[in-house]
């Protein structure tokens, strides 16, 4: 018999992936099963492992309420398989979470469990709005309030009444639908009509609303905004720090829905930038790298390395993936021999002077045919042995153009570019169904890949506001093959360049709405 697993409800924080506690990332590492809430951002069940079992445990606003006896017996039998299990729960567990009542029905079936607190929306939604829930000489009280009841019902477990009389920040949960009345209700018991109010939607992700009023104007404000559920309210004097401190909605790409299609263990470089400029960013990785299937023929060029006039790389992908099979063979660098080296664009030269190699040609414009001229305008050609050095299936163009100048070209595939097995999940679906604001590519084979996968012109064609990013004129290439323009198309054709060239878009966008 399988001895006893553990379940660990863990809180999954309010919906920022960045607010996900290091304690919580481990357990989704390794857990065998994952048992997720409608709050908990999809993002974060790319950090469970590879295998894990993943079952949407919880129920959406308006949908019909999931049997939980069935959620709580799934996890008591999950954990008397010896597995283990991550109860992941949006917020803080025991925060308005019914983590306690799971907890409880753990303890009574004689199931290990532990709780790993998690960043609540009652503190993270109002900061991530502008609004501190303390202040000195402001607001020393705090009281957070469940607010989905009829605030004149007879059983309404909070007695508004005495809020009412009470000073202090009062930050609601759950109250979307009752704010206009819970407004009436305080200022009938006294409040003040002109008593700041904040709502915020969706708090600490792209798709973050908020609404401000008093007392007396909160309630026509939602209906006016159309703003729903999820929301945290806040009512107070803290409220008026708004105008000064909202720093998460005056982020470059606050509010922007970005996709980024590269492979899974390059994402984070475009992914990182992106959710610092404050954008959503959704990982549907649609390559990944392999192997060349002639490995014979990389080794064989390394082993006449010493009779190349020249290196050339075509991508980034390309050095790693050469120098991968290099280190192989030999353990010293100077093995490389003389040749001098050319790159394709920034990105791959950035690649190979990070391993102190000097790059000799670098075209001002990342296209192959432009790297065999910039070579040719460096030296002639003329009989000089050329060893390029890129996927296996290539454009044709580069080697065809370097032979035009007289060079003896040995094209050596170092890797090849395949699709991603793993069909994307929860962002998969979710960008079949909702849609993004950008895609990002950073070649012409993710755009390939994606399309095969997606259908990028249907895609377009059902969400009219999605618009594409493209890193360079080779990946613009592939996209025109399909009748499609890049919105932008990066002045520097890397990383950095793709993210500049989205946020300028973005930033000078907004400032002509302003006008």
């Amino acid at each position: 018999m399988s001895a006893m697993g553990t379940v660990y409800l863990v809180g999954a924080g309010p919906g920022d992936p960045g607010l996900l506690t290091v304690r919580a990332a481990e357990l989704l590492q390794r857990a065998d099963v994952v048992v997720y809430d409608a709050l908990v951002n999809p993002v974060l069940l790319q950090q469970a492992r590879s295998g894990a079992e993943l079952v949407f445990g919880g129920r959406r606003a308006g949908e019909q309420a999931e049997d939980r006896s069935r959620i709580l017996e799934l996890l008591v039998a999950r954990a008397r398989e010896g597995k283990t299990v991550v109860r992941l729960k949006g917020g803080d567990p025991y925060v308005f979470g019914r983590g306690g009542e799971e907890a409880l029905y753990l303890a009574e079936a004689g199931v290990p469990f532990e709780v790993v607190p998690g960043v609540s929306s009652f503190v993270a939604v109002p900061a991530y709005a502008g609004v501190p829930v303390t202040h000195r000489g402001t607001s020393s009280r705090l009281v957070i309030l469940t607010g989905h009841a009829d605030p004149d019902a007879p059983d309404c477990p909070v007695d508004w009444a005495a809020e009412a009389r009470l000073p202090g920040t009062k930050v609601i949960m759950m109250g979307t639908a009752q704010m206009g009345r819970i407004a009436e209700t305080l200022m009938r018991h006294g409040m003040a009509p002109d008593t700041p109010v904040l709502v915020t939607q969706w708090g600490t992700t792209a798709r973050q609303r908020s609404v401000t009023g008093t007392l007396a104007t909160i309630g026509e404000a939602l209906a006016r905004a159309g703003l729903g559920a999820p929301s945290v309210a806040v009512i107070g004097e803290v409220v008026r720090l708004r105008e000064k401190l909202n720093w998460y909605e005056r982020r470059p790409l606050f509010g922007q829905r970005v996709v980024v299609t590269r492979a899974r263990d390059q994402a984070a470089a475009l992914a990182r930038p992106l959710t610092e400029l404050g954008a959503e960013v959704w990982e549907v990785p649609v390559i990944k790298t392999a192997p060349p299937r002639r490995r014979r023929d990389v080794m064989d060029a390394i082993l006449e390395l010493n009779g190349y006039d020249w290196l050339v790389f075509t991508s980034p992908n390309g050095v790693t993936a050469f120098f991968e099979f290099f280190f192989q063979r030999f353990q010293d660098l100077r093995d490389l021999g003389g040749a001098r080296i050319a790159a394709v664009g920034p990105g791959t030269a950035e690649r190979l002077r990070q391993l102190h190699l000097q790059v000799d040609v670098v075209p001002q414009e990342a296209l192959g045919t432009k790297v065999a001229e910039a070579m040719a305008n460096y030296m002639s050609l003329e009989n000089l042995r050329i060893c390029l050095l890129r996927a296996e299936v290539a454009n044709p163009d580069l080697p065809r153009a370097l032979e035009e100048h007289g060079a003896i070209v040995d094209d050596i595939a170092v890797y090849r570019t395949v699709p991603e097995t793993d069909e994307g999940g929860e962002m998969a679906r979710r960008l079949r169904e909702e849609g993004a604001d950008w895609i990002t590519f950073t070649s012409g084979s993710t755009v390939e890949h994606f399309h095969r996968r997606f259908d990028l012109c249907k895609l377009m064609a059902r969400f009219p506001g999605l618009r594409l990013a493209s890193i360079g004129p080779e990946t613009s290439k592939a996209l025109a093959g399909l009748g499609l323009t890049p919105t932008v198309e990066a002045r520097e054709h890397t990383i950095p360049g793709l993210v500049a060239a989205l946020r300028d878009r973005v930033v000078a966008e907004r400032l002509l709405e302003s006008v």
